[in-house]
C-alpha cells in the first residue's frame, strides 16, 4: 500500500514591478528617501526655492517704470517659473537614479513603478508647496503684485503648475540617456508651451492652427487660471475648469511616467 505524497507547498509569486498595487507605506518610504537625499544637496534646494523668487524680483524692477506691466504678466510667470524649475530638477534627479543603478535595485524589491513615481511626486510636491508659497508671498506682499482675487488662489495655481512640472520631468527622464539630454528636453517640452500659452499675446490673436495647438497645452490653462485671479474677485467657473485641467494633466503625465519608467539606462 502506497502512502499518498503530500502536496508540495505553493511557491510565493512575486508580481512584476509594473503590476504591483500602489502601497501608501512604500510610497511614503520612497518620498522620505528622496527628501533625505535632497537635504544633503543644498545647491538643489537653493535652485528650487530661490530661483523663482529671484526671477520675480528681477522682473518687478525690470518694469520699475511701468508697474502695471508687472501686474499683467507677473501672475502668469508666478506659475511658469515653478513649473520650469521643478521640471529641470525632477528630470535630472530621476535620471541620476537610473544611471547610477539605484532604480534597478529599488525595483528589484517589493516596490512597484507606481510606488516610485508617486513617491517622487509626493517628495517634490512637498517642496513645491514651500516653493510656491515663497514665490507667491514675495510677489503679493513684498513686490506689490496687484491682484483682484484671493492670493490663496494664486498659490493654488502655482502649486498645480509646480506639480505639473514635476510630472513632466518624471515622464521625460525615461527618454533621456544622460543629464545633458534631460536638459535638452526643455526646449522641446517647455519652450513651445511658453510661446503659445498666451503670455506674450492673447491666444485668440494667434494663427488659428497655433491657437488650436495652444488649446491642448496645459500651460495655457495655467496662465488662464492666473489671469482669472488677476481680474475677478471670486472664484469663477473658468478658474475651476482651468485648475482641474492642469491637475488632470499632471495626473495623466504621472501615469504615463509610471508606464514608461525604465529600470536603468542602456
Amino acid at each position: 500500500m502506497t502512502t499518498p505524497t503530500a502536496p508540495a507547498p505553493a511557491r510565493a509569486t512575486t508580481l512584476p514591478a509594473s503590476t504591483r498595487p500602489l502601497s501608501l507605506s512604500r510610497t511614503t518610504a520612497t518620498a522620505t528617501r528622496v527628501l533625505r537625499q535632497l537635504s544633503h544637496d543644498p545647491r538643489t534646494i537653493a535652485l528650487l526655492m530661490l530661483i523663482p523668487c529671484v526671477m520675480l524680483f528681477l522682473l518687478r524692477y525690470v518694469f520699475d517704470g511701468s508697474p502695471r506691466t508687472f501686474d499683467n504678466i507677473g501672475a502668469s510667470l508666478l506659475g511658469i517659473f515653478p513649473l520650469i524649475t521643478m521640471f529641470l530638477v525632477t528630470s535630472i534627479a530621476t535620471l541620476r537614479e537610473r544611471t547610477s543603478g539605484t532604480l534597478e535595485r529599488l525595483l528589484a524589491m517589493p516596490l512597484g513603478k507606481g510606488d516610485l513615481i508617486a513617491g517622487y511626486a509626493l517628495a517634490f510636491g512637498a517642496l513645491a508647496i514651500v516653493q510656491s508659497a515663497l514665490a507667491t508671498g514675495l510677489a503679493v506682499w513684498l513686490l506689490g503684485l496687484d491682484v483682484t482675487g484671493s492670493p490663496w488662489l494664486l498659490l493654488l495655481v502655482a502649486l498645480l503648475d509646480a506639480l505639473l512640472g514635476t510630472a513632466l520631468g518624471l515622464f521625460v527622464s525615461a527618454f533621456a540617456a544622460s543629464e545633458f539630454q534631460a536638459v535638452q528636453f526643455m526646449p522641446a517640452v517647455i519652450f513651445p508651451q511658453l510661446l503659445l500659452c498666451g503670455l506674450f499675446t492673447p491666444r485668440d490673436n494667434m494663427h488659428p492652427a497655433l491657437e488650436a495647438v495652444s488649446d491642448v497645452l496645459p500651460m495655457s490653462y495655467a496662465v488662464d487660471g492666473m489671469n482669472e485671479v488677476l481680474r475677478h474677485t471670486d472664484m469663477t467657473a473658468t478658474f475651476i475648469r482651468d485648475a482641474l485641467i492642469v491637475a488632470g494633466c499632471a495626473l495623466l503625465v504621472l501615469a504615463l511616467g509610471a508606464a514608461t519608467l525604465k529600470r536603468r539606462t542602456a
